[in-house]
Parts: C-alpha cells; sequence; structure tokens
C-alpha cells in the first residue's frame, strides 16, 4: 500500500515540475486535457442551481392577471406592461417579494377563428377563465362581444356599487341580454346564417335605451386620457377607422365572471385612469 503511494506522490511531484515549466497557453492545454470533464460538470451544476434559484424565485402566485387581447404591442411599447406590472402593485399595495402581476399582451384573436396559433390561444384563455386565472379582459368591441354573447363577464351594476361605477357611469359598455338565449340554428348554415346577422345589426353599446335586455358587462376606455388608451396598444382601431355593429370600434374592459375577488379589476382600471 505504502509502495502504491510513493508511486503516485513521485508522479504528482513530475507532473508539479512540469506545469511550472510551461507557458500559459500550454498550462491551459493541459488543464483541459486533463479536467475538462469536471469543468463541464461543475459548470452544469452552477447554471443548473442558478436557473433553479431562479425559477424558485420567480415562480410566485399571480395576485392579477390581465389579457390585452389584440394588442399591437411592437417594440417602441413592448416595455409597458412591465412597468404596468410594477406600477400596480405599488398602487394595489401588492407585496412584489410575495406576488406577481402579469399584464399580458401576447395573444391575439380573429373572428375567423384563425391559423393553429390561434387555436392554442383560445384554449388557453377557456383554460385559464375557467380556472379563475384571468382577472380581467381588454379588447376590441368585435372581440369583447364575441365574449360577452358567450356570458363570460359580470354584470358590473349588479356586482359594483352605484358609487364604485361612478367615475366610469358615461363609458359602461351594455350588451343585450335577449340574445344569449338567442336561436342559432342546428346546422353549420343556420349558425353561420346567425352570426351573420349579429354583423350587421346596428347596436350603440354605449346606449341601454337600445336593447331589449342591457347588462352591463363592461367599460369603454378613451382612446386618450389614460394609460391604456396612451400606451398606443389599440391605436391601429382609431387610425383605420374599425367599425363594428354600425358604430366605431373601442377599446373595452370585463371582468370575468370565474373570477373570486372582482374588485381587484376595478381598481386596475381606477390605476389606469390615475
Amino acid at each position: 500500500m505504502s509502495s502504491q503511494n510513493s508511486v503516485i506522490e513521485e508522479i504528482r511531484e513530475q507532473q508539479k515540475k512540469a506545469f511550472a515549466t510551461m507557458s500559459p497557453k500550454e498550462k491551459l492545454a493541459y488543464f483541459w486535457d486533463y479536467y475538462k470533464v469536471h469543468t463541464i460538470a461543475a459548470i452544469a451544476v452552477i447554471a443548473f442551481a442558478i436557473a433553479f434559484i431562479g425559477s424558485y424565485r420567480s415562480n410566485k402566485p399571480i395576485a392579477f392577471y390581465a389579457v390585452l387581447l389584440n394588442a399591437n404591442a411592437m417594440e417602441d411599447n413592448a416595455a409597458t406592461a412591465a412597468a404596468w406590472n410594477e406600477g400596480f402593485m405599488e398602487y394595489a399595495g401588492i407585496d412584489p417579494e410575495a406576488w406577481q402581476v402579469n399584464i399580458d399582451t401576447s395573444i391575439t384573436l380573429s373572428a375567423d377563428g384563425g391559423d393553429q396559433y390561434e387555436v392554442a390561444n383560445r384554449q388557453k384563455m377557456a383554460a385559464m377563465m375557467h380556472a379563475g386565472d384571468i382577472h380581467a379582459i381588454v379588447a376590441d368591441t368585435e372581440t369583447f362581444e364575441g365574449y360577452a354573447r358567450l356570458e363570460y363577464f359580470y354584470d358590473l351594476t349588479e356586482t359594483f356599487t352605484e358609487e364604485a361605477l361612478a367615475p366610469y357611469a358615461d363609458l359602461l359598455y351594455y350588451t343585450d341580454g335577449a340574445a344569449f338565449d338567442a336561436e342559432t340554428g342546428d346546422t353549420l348554415k343556420e349558425m353561420e346564417a346567425a352570426q351573420e346577422a349579429v354583423y350587421n345589426q346596428v347596436i350603440d353599446h354605449g346606449d341601454p335605451s337600445s336593447m331589449e335586455k342591457p347588462v352591463a358587462v363592461g367599460i369603454r376606455i378613451p382612446q386618450t386620457g389614460n394609460r391604456l388608451g396612451d400606451s398606443g396598444y389599440y391605436d391601429y382601431i382609431f387610425e383605420s377607422d374599425y367599425t363594428f355593429q354600425g358604430y366605431p370600434s373601442e377599446i373595452v374592459i370585463g371582468i370575468p365572471v370565474s373570477v373570486e375577488d372582482p374588485g381587484m379589476a376595478l381598481q386596475f382600471l381606477d390605476y389606469l385612469f390615475q
């Protein structure tokens, strides 16, 4: 056993002497030849640890999640949502060490159903709304009305006091509850005809007197004078003069009925108008 140790010690001494006479480049090559496996393993362990810690720290429960459907999140305003995350957390008194806020501008949907990417977005939306994970939805009039007719949103006048809604009394968005029970037919042709009839209707969603059974399911956001309108996310609606059901398209925000605490969304609206 002792003779084996002596041989090992002698080899080490010879390696030290040889290493001492090497140039820096030769030393680096020597080190890499003999220790590259150990080095790669060490780097992998460190990288895994950093990724795990980062994932753990960022995997905080979500206090508030808002989806801005069809937002034009170009590079020049891509940082806006991130700034809102921090701004709303401070405004609402949410502890950033324990919670996170997510303003999602990545989801786009079209009236015709779109491609596989849009199908995946719709499935994601449906799953999150069913679980109560989406606290507010912002969209253009056409997209918003599609969800409203599926009874996805709270009736705001039944959910909040008149005092709480007072700042937005003139901005309430109504859908006709009578349309919820309207027959769409059984065949594809009949359903398409019913859908076409919806598009051909002339409806002022800001005027409840024009509806048989008005339900206040959203709040219309003006193009200027608030954070959302000024952000530029929906400027394309106004620049292209989009219309829906005979009236200019607008930006609308609603609260899914699956949300347990709708008050947080109203607080977010207050933040946007602050």
